[in-house]
């Protein structure tokens, strides 16, 4: 905790303050305000995770951050049940204490702060309300996160308009800070993206991100660090979106802004275990069918662009229909190299094999110069619609849709756009290049995943992202992946990421590793890295794990690990638990894994041999509900307790 000595005289006389704790009294919310504004503590079993940070919002109407007058407090418990058929829980029991302290500024209109605290996660949101207004700019989120100043960081920078490849940036893609400390100028100079990881050293983790963004919101982010540790949110950057739309948010009032999460423990285990992405929002629309999760082949993450044909997609139908894979995913560049005329024979040929069909496409727009098609589909609604149909016609299942240009309001219905007239048409939505989905698999039924991160692609482009990918296995399911479903592209059982084995950048990774990241790895549908060789190469143990794998899960646990280094997971589908880790040191890890719920029982466990291939035995968890595994450096294993 920072500690500064002030006279009494210099200190700023509290007027009132409203404290709402978590239903088991361990995790506890205050409310100040004070002579300069309002600003509220976090505090966990006694300990102080956030010291006084701000409140409040500047509008066109008026500022709701100073001159407030306290009205009065409305407190509720909050008890929801619900379902989430694609995510990694599926039945969720939400239990908050509600505290909703309104406010008037001296137009009279007023400020609502809505604070929802349960057992281990924080949900922020303030709604603004008028006597005689019928809407309102929000110009800034005073809202602050102050951290002590002995803080460390798991955070990824925001990146600029206009930057990588064909200026498809800002797109969630940005390499972690790994236990930096808090201050430390990030790499472009505005601020951090969310979710953001904070290790506060014994003290425990803060987890902090965003959720129920729609298009009356902005996707906002954390700004640069004060030298004592506080980040503010902002607004996106006025050249997002290649300067289409404002950098505000408008809508009509009463106006409710997007929830802020705040998900804190003294272990990882609240971190990796969080739905706060979901309990506080609500489905905008009903689904029109039952969206079918599953597992795809891909050509083009290894043999690129020039798959894209009809002959290689018939080899990567034939690839899942051996595997028993749900789907196959038809890249970019279908539109030239196959052809609008020779789909239907190529989506019939699928459906033949048991296999459906996603198609690629590009968002579209004047926000980046990326060249690949089908272009002019997606962003306007005639042709959005038009091209829907054609595919429901067709029996086409998902769309993968690339390269958006932001976190501005305008982007943010564009993407609401999409979900909801592919939802009207029969189709899940997947988006890469992407902002991260901000509670949109509750709010949108038909939105199965997105990238927003730093993905598989990356392993054909550079060596030097290959070197980490084991490193990047240990991160991601920390931060990224614990908020939402991310579509990663996992398992590469080639020993070169290329077609023909003879270039491409070298994996480094175990062949139990790969298996692993289908667990560690958490998204509906999940794009798998295979090709038609591992079949021929690979056990049966490995082709058969990798067959059945579930995607969707009814419930995860946090095993052990620590960002960067190692991570050990547990997911349940039905009575089928499995269990994953992988290892990112330099040295061989054996780890004593605490599994009492499955005491005596015999598992199935995929291992690492010393040359790095796969081994399977079977064991038992011994009657103190231990199980001793080994991994390689970047290695490791999964367990499959039927």
């Amino acid at each position: 905790m920072k500690r500064i000595l002030l006279t009494l005289s210099l200190f700023p006389a509290i007027l009132c303050a409203q404290e709402v704790q978590s239903p088991d009294g361990n995790l506890s919310v205050n409310i100040q305000k004070n002579s300069t504004g309002l600003s509220y503590t976090v505090t966990y079993n006694g300990k102080t995770m956030l010291e006084p940070s701000p409140l409040g919002l500047e509008t066109n109407i008026g500022s709701f951050s100073s001159n407030l007058v306290h009205i009065n407090d409305t407190r509720t418990l909050v008890d929801e049940s619900y379902t989430m058929p694609h995510a990694k829980a599926s039945r969720i029991h939400y239990q908050a204490n509600e505290l909703i302290s309104k406010y008037v500024n001296p137009q009279s209109d007023t400020l609502s702060v809505i604070f929802r605290v349960a057992n281990n996660d924080i949900s922020l949101a303030y709604q603004i309300a008028s006597p005689n207004k019928t809407h309102c700019t929000i110009l800034k989120e005073n809202t602050g996160f102050d951290f002590p100043t002995h803080t460390t960081t798991f955070i990824t920078p925001q990146a600029p308009w206009g930057e990588g490849w064909m200026r498809t940036k800002p797109s969630y893609e940005e390499e972690y800070t790994l236990d930096e400390p808090i201050g430390t100028p990030s790499k472009y100079g505005i601020g951090y993206t969310f979710p953001a990881l904070f290790h506060l050293g014994n003290d425990g983790w803060v987890l902090i991100s965003e959720t129920g963004v729609s298009s009356q919101y902005a996707g906002t982010k954390l700004s640069e660090s004060s030298p004592e540790g506080c980040y503010h949110i902002s607004f996106p950057e006025k050249e997002e979106n290649h300067s289409v739309g404002d950098a505000t948010v408008t809508a009509r009032l009463p106006l409710t802004t997007s929830w802020k999460t705040i998900t804190v423990g003294e272990t990882l285990k609240p971190i990796i275990e969080t739905t706060s992405a979901y309990d506080v929002v609500k489905p905008i629309y009903e689904p029109s069918q039952v969206y079918k999760p599953g597992k795809t082949t891909w050509s083009w993450i290894l043999w690129q662009d020039i798959s894209c044909n009809y002959q290689d997609q018939v080899t990567f139908i034939d690839l899942a229909a051996d595997l028993g894979l749900e789907y196959i995913l038809i890249d970019a560049l279908w539109d030239k190299q196959i052809g609008y005329e020779n789909m239907p024979s190529l989506i019939a040929y699928a459906q033949s094999k048991g296999v459906d069909v996603i198609l690629w496409y590009n968002s579209n727009g004047s926000w980046n110069d990326a060249p690949q098609g089908p272009h002019n589909r997606m962003d306007t609604a005639p042709a959005r619609k038009k091209e829907m149909k054609w595919m429901q016609s067709l029996g086409v299942k998902g769309i993968k849709v690339d390269f958006f240009g932001g976190d501005k309001q305008v982007t943010m219905k564009l993407y609401e756009d999409i979900l909801t007239d592919a939802n009207e048409h029969g189709i899940f939505v997947n988006f890469h290049g992407t902002t991260l989905p901000r509670g949109w698999e509750r709010m949108y039924p038909n939105h199965v995943t997105s990238e927003a991160a730093l993905v598989s692609e990356n392993l054909v482009f550079s060596q030097y992202f290959t070197d980490k990918e084991a490193y990047s296995s240990t991160i991601l399911p920390f931060v990224r992946n614990a908020v939402s479903a991310m579509d990663f592209g996992p398992v590469f059982l080639n020993k070169r990421f290329s077609k023909d084995q003879k270039d491409g950048t070298i994996r480094k990774t175990t062949d139990a590793f790969q298996v692993a990241t289908t667990v560690i790895y958490q998204s509906p549908i999940q794009h798998l890295g295979v090709t038609p060789n591992n079949l021929e190469e690979q056990p049966d143990y490995v082709l058969n794990f990798i067959s059945n794998v579930p995607t969707v899960w009814d419930e995860t646990r946090f095993i052990d690990g620590y960002p960067g280094k190692y991570c050990v997971l547990a997911r349940r589908y039905g009575n089928q638990w499995y269990i994953a880790g992988t290892n990112a040191e330099a040295e061989s890890k054996k780890l004593t894994l605490s599994l009492p719920w499955l005491t005596g029982q015999e598992l199935e466990v995929i291992y690492d041999n010393p040359d790095g291939t796969a081994a399977m035995q079977l064991a038992r968890v011994n009657k103190k509900g231990e199980l001793v595994v080994n991994m390689n450096s970047q290695g490791g294993f999964t367990i499959h307790a039927k």
